[in-house]
C-alpha cells in the first residue's frame, strides 16, 4: 500500500461525544501562543481536519484534537481542537478526551488515585484533576477558562418564528441559549432532527444579529452553538439540555463549554452562586457536573470560573493513510448528513 502520509489517532469519546486524539504524524503549527497555533492550523493546514473529519474517513459526529508541545511553561502539553466546521478555543468533551488519552497511553505519567496537570489550550491554561484507579482514568475534572454572559433576554428575529428570546454567553465559544420548552421540546432522541434544523436556523440568525466578540480574542466572535435548555431545576438537580453543533446535530455529551456558558447566565440572573452545581444531562442521558468555583472579570464584565467533571473512554487505535491516487484525499461532505452549512463557520 502506498501512502503520502501516516497519521496515528487514538479514538475516544466523552459521555458519548467523539473526541479523537492525534498522537503522531502531524507536526505542531507555527505560533508564539496556542491561539496563534490554532489560527495557523486553520489557515495553512486545514487539510488535516478535512482528511480526518470529512467522509470517507470521518463523519459529522467527529471531533479531532492535535497534541502539540506546550508553550506555557507550567503545562505538560498543548492541544488544538478541530470540529466539523470550525476551530474553537476550548471544548469540555474534547478536553476530557485529551486528558484521558494522555494518561491511558502513558504520555503523561499516571499517579493513583489523583493525577494533576495543566493543558495549554487556545482559550487559556486548563487545570486537570483526574481520578485514576487500576491504570484507568475514571473521571476528569477541569477548571475552565472564565465564562460570562454577553446578552440576556435578547430579541432575535427568526424566519418562520418571529421574535424569540435568546441569551448569549461565552463558555469556550459563544452559545445562544433558548428555552426548549417554549418550542415544545423535551430534549429526547426522537426530537433530534427537528432540534438540529431549528438550532441551525437560530444560530444563523444570531450570528447575523448579534456581533458578540471575546474581549481578549478578537478572532473569537459570533454564536457558534445553540443550546436548547430545559428549565433550571436548582442547585444540584439534574437538568437536561442539548447543544446543536454546526452544521446541525445534537452534541451527544452535555457539552462542557455549554454547561459553563449556562452557569454564567444562571449566575448573572442570580439563580446560581459560587459553590453551586449544575448537573447537566444530554439528549442521550449522559451527565457532566458543573460547579461555579468563584467569580472574576473579563473585559470589565463579571465572569464565573467554571469547573466541569465527566468521563471518557478510549475506543481504538487507528492509522490513517492516503493513497496518492485517491480522488478524495481531503474527503467530502454531502448534505444528507452534513446539513445546510457544509463549510467552515458561516
Amino acid at each position: 500500500m502506498r501512502s503520502r502520509l501516516s497519521i496515528n489517532v487514538v479514538g475516544c469519546h466523552a459521555e458519548g461525544e467523539i473526541g479523537d486524539v492525534i498522537v503522531g504524524g502531524v507536526l505542531a503549527p507555527a505560533g508564539a501562543t496556542m491561539m496563534q497555533r490554532m489560527m495557523t492550523m486553520e489557515r495553512e493546514h486545514d487539510h488535516i481536519r478535512q482528511l480526518l473529519i470529512c467522509e470517507p474517513r470521518g463523519s459529522v459526529a467527529r471531533h479531532v484534537n492535535l497534541i502539540v508541545p506546550a508553550i506555557h511553561p507550567e503545562c505538560v502539553a498543548g492541544a488544538i481542537i478541530m470540529e466539523p466546521t470550525e476551530y474553537v478555543p476550548m471544548s469540555g468533551s474534547n478536553t476530557i478526551c485529551i486528558a484521558t488519552v494522555l494518561l491511558e497511553t502513558g504520555m503523561v505519567p499516571m499517579v493513583e488515585p489523583i493525577t494533576q496537570f495543566k493543558l495549554d489550550m487556545p482559550g487559556g491554561v486548563i487545570e486537570i484533576t483526574a481520578e485514576c484507579q487500576d491504570g484507568r482514568c475514571r473521571s476528569v475534572t477541569f477548571r475552565n477558562a472564565p465564562a460570562f454572559a454577553a446578552v440576556l433576554d435578547g430579541n432575535l428575529e427568526v424566519e418562520g418564528l418571529g421574535t424569540i428570546s435568546i441569551d448569549i454567553a461565552y463558555g469556550g465559544m459563544f452559545f445562544g441559549i433558548v428555552d426548549a420548552k417554549k418550542f415544545g421540546f423535551q430534549v429526547v432522541p426522537e426530537e433530534a432532527r427537528e432540534l438540529a434544523v431549528l438550532g441551525e436556523k437560530i444560530r444563523k440568525a444570531a450570528r447575523e444579529q448579534f456581533d458578540v466578540v471575546h474581549p481578549d480574542f478578537p478572532n473569537v466572535r459570533g454564536v457558534s452553538i445553540v443550546q436548547f435548555a430545559m428549565p433550571f431545576g436548582g442547585n444540584g438537580v439534574e437538568t437536561r439540555n442539548t447543544c446543536i453543533v454546526s452544521p446541525g446535530r445534537s452534541d451527544r455529551s452535555p457539552t462542557g463549554t455549554g454547561t459553563s456558558a449556562r452557569m454564567a447566565v444562571l449566575h448573572a440572573r442570580g439563580q446560581m452562586r459560587s459553590g453551586d452545581t449544575l448537573v447537566h444531562s444530554s439528549i442521550i442521558g449522559s451527565r457532566f457536573i458543573g460547579k461555579i468555583l468563584g467569580t472574576t472579570e473579563v473585559g470589565g464584565r463579571e465572569a464565573v470560573i467554571p469547573q466541569i467533571t465527566g468521563r471518557a473512554w478510549i475506543t481504538g487505535h487507528h492509522t490513517y493513510c492516503v493513497d496518492p491516487e485517491d480522488p478524495w484525499q481531503n474527503g467530502y461532505m454531502v448534505a444528507d448528513t452534513w446539513g445546510v452549512t457544509p463549510t467552515l463557520k458561516q
